[in-house]
Formats: structure tokens, C-alpha cells, sequence
């Protein structure tokens, strides 16, 4: 290995079906590591665009299996993993390995480290209550082991960078915080044109929320705030749900209940490749998550310009500049989010200026910056400088 971008890498991503954002990163990736081979067990297709631009091997079935349910959060649990990610490894030979979290194919990519003598750098991508487990000797005691044996991590946000440096013990040198799970706004919107939605026409503003409809995504929070709304006499406005959930058909009887049907207009599940069009009929993005690690969604909206009013329990709320590209709440509160919803409604002209002030902070942030910033990071974990 004559240097860095010569060496042969390996990713341990062992869900990787959902994660369609990840397919312009590695994309970047491997232009820069062509010998670059993504490890999964969840493996559907490469999203249009992306097709073939990198290496995948499918190792087994990744099954995750729920061990405590939660009414508000994330569901503990574990995924079901291959074991003979390790038989590929020794075979592959990578000089460095980024594996995603604490799985069982990062504990392996640990205890096999001596003989593979390859490099492991973790991807944690963020902090939350149930994601850290704090609150368990156990699991702590292991990540703690895992993290000493680690050569360098990544987190996309602060949070991420405290949890694993003061509660795991990770050398602060090591652990790099800069967000990693980024938009690309042509993967967003190539696969159908704007006229082609079949959206009737909406009333503006127009809110936006995108993203699973379970309970732990807040919607029914961000719902009841409509309401408090619709009490004080504001009904101009749109909320556009994009997305299918378990929580759907709960959510539309509260909305006929609370006589909102006129307020709300429910997409169903949209494709990632569609996702962008809508984002571009939307005037400000509500994320009302009662528990994310990051929130992949609230960037992607950035990058499409729009203001965000986001959830305080969601790692992303780290890229919302109060008062300037949007404002932070608690989901808890629908008070206090009728209240910034409201803002908007009667002041639409401030929403432009805002949106700007998005595209403007995510704009350092693209498939090629964290190209560079991987790069970096895989240079300190071999020991170049």
C-alpha cells in the first residue's frame, strides 16, 4: 500500500435496505477507495442513479429481534446478525474496516482485529435515551470494551461525541463528530416530475411532516397542535403527511373527530427517489420526533430549503439555528408548536429568509465533504499524516 486511497476497505452495515441516504456517501466513497466492498444482510436494490457505483456483499439475513417495546421511544432489542462476516473479512483482508454501532459483526471485527491486522473505526451515528442504554451495566461494560479497541469513531452530531467520550471512555482524539448522513437532493427528486404528484391544490403555508407514523415519530402531537390551531380560529394553512405507519388509521379518526380533514392531507408512503418533489411543494418542515439518534430527514429538508421546526429530543436539532433557519420545541408541548406554526402562518414572508439560512448551513455538508472527512479519518486510523 503505497497510501492512503490505495487500501482496501470493508463496511459492516448490517441493515442497510432502509438506509437508502447511505448510497451517495458510499458512491463518494468508493471513487476515492475503489477497493471498497459494503458489507449487509438487508439488502434490497441501489436506488436509481447509484446503480453499481459500489461494491456490495450480502452476508446472511439481518433479523432484528425486540426485547422491550416502547410506547414513546426507539424498542430495545438486538439484531440477528451472520456469523461468517468473519470468513469474508479474513478473506477480503481490508486494512480498514468502519463498522456500523455495537453489532455482533463489530465485536467480531474487534476480537479479529489481531489476526485480520486490520484498522476498526466505529459509526455511531448519534445520542439518545434507549440508544445509549445507559441505564444497563452490561451493555455499557461491552461498548466500553469494543471502544478501547477501536482505532478511531464517528458520530454525526455533538451528543454523539460526549456519550462516546465521557460515558465510554473513547480517546477524545479519536472521536470525530461531523455529520456523516447527509442529503443529496438529486437522489431525492429524479424519479418523477413535480406536475406528475396529482396533489390537489393546498392551502399555504403548507407544513410538512415526513417519515414513519408511529408513535414515536410525534405525529399525533404535531396533530393535536392543528387543533389548538383551528380553536383559535388559524385554518389557513396545510399539514401534508408523507408517509404509512401503524398509527395511520388512529391518526385519521382524530382528525375527523377534531373536524381537521380540511387542514390535512395524508400522501401514503412515497419512494425515496419521489420524496424530493414534495419537499419542494412544502414551505416548512415539522419534525416531532419523540426520540431520534439524528434525523436524516430534517437535512434533507435543509437541503431543499425549507425552515424546520424541530423536535428538542432529535440529534438533528443540532443544525437548527434558533430564530434564523427555525425553531426548537418540545413534541410534549403542542402549545408551544401551535404557537411557531402560528408564527409562520402570520408572517409567511419570514419563511424565504429562513429557508435561505438552511440551504446555506447544510451546504458545507454533501456526499463530497464526507467523502474528504472519511478520508481523514481512515488516514489517523493508519497512522498517516
Amino acid at each position: 500500500m503505497n497510501k492512503v486511497n490505495d487500501c482496501r476497505i470493508a463496511w459492516l452495515l448490517p441493515s442497510l435496505s432502509r438506509g437508502v441516504y447511505w448510497q451517495p456517501v458510499l458512491s463518494e466513497f468508493t471513487k476515492r477507495f475503489n477497493q471498497t466492498t459494503i458489507y449487509t444482510g438487508d439488502w434490497s436494490d441501489f436506488t436509481p442513479g447509484f446503480e453499481g457505483s459500489f461494491s456490495v456483499e450480502v452476508v446472511g439475513q439481518t433479523k432484528f429481534v425486540k426485547t422491550e417495546l416502547s410506547q414513546v421511544g426507539y424498542s430495545s432489542g438486538f439484531s440477528y446478525v451472520s456469523l461468517k462476516i468473519v470468513s469474508h473479512l479474513l478473506n477480503y483482508k481490508p486494512h480498514v474496516i468502519f463498522a456500523h454501532s455495537f453489532s455482533v459483526w463489530t465485536l467480531l471485527a474487534g476480537l479479529f482485529k489481531p489476526l485480520g491486522r486490520w484498522k476498526l473505526i466505529i459509526a455511531y451515528d448519534g445520542s439518545s435515551p434507549i440508544i445509549d442504554r445507559r441505564n444497563s451495566k452490561l451493555h455499557l461494560l461491552y461498548r466500553r470494551m469494543i471502544v478501547q479497541i477501536a482505532d478511531a469513531l464517528i458520530t454525526n452530531s455533538q451528543g454523539g461525541k460526549t456519550y462516546l467520550a465521557e460515558v465510554l471512555g473513547a480517546r477524545e482524539n479519536s472521536v470525530f463528530a461531523q455529520p456523516y448522513q447527509v442529503p443529496n437532493p438529486k437522489a431525492l427528486s429524479g424519479q418523477v416530475e413535480e406536475a406528475n404528484l396529482n396533489l390537489p391544490q393546498l392551502q399555504h403555508p403548507i407544513f410538512m411532516f415526513s417519515g414513519v407514523v408511529q408513535v414515536r415519530k410525534g405525529l399525533r402531537f404535531l396533530l393535536e397542535a392543528c387543533h389548538i390551531l383551528k380553536q383559535q380560529g388559524y385554518q389557513d394553512y396545510t399539514l401534508l403527511v408523507v408517509g404509512e405507519g401503524p398509527q395511520r388509521e388512529e391518526l385519521k379518526e382524530f382528525v375527523k373527530n377534531h373536524d381537521l380533514d380540511d387542514q390535512i392531507y395524508w400522501t401514503g408512503w412515497v419512494e425515496y427517489g419521489k420524496l424530493g418533489n414534495y419537499f419542494k411543494q412544502a414551505d416548512v418542515f415539522v419534525f416531532s420526533t419523540l426520540e431520534d439518534i439524528w434525523g436524516m430527514v430534517v437535512l434533507e429538508a435543509m437541503a431543499f430549503g425549507k425552515p424546520i421546526l424541530c423536535s428538542k429530543w432529535a440529534g438533528v436539532a443540532e443544525m437548527v439555528v434558533e430564530g434564523e433557519n427555525g425553531y426548537i420545541f418540545d413534541p410534549r408541548n403542542p402549545q408551544e408548536l401551535a404557537e411557531l406554526m402560528q408564527r409562520c402562518i402570520k408572517k409567511p414572508d419570514q419563511i424565504s429568509t429562513m429557508g435561505n439560512k438552511s440551504q446555506q448551513l447544510i451546504s458545507p455538508y454533501s456526499p463530497e465533504s464526507v467523502a474528504d472527512f472519511l478520508e481523514k479519518v481512515t488516514s489517523f486510523a493508519l497512522g498517516i499524516s
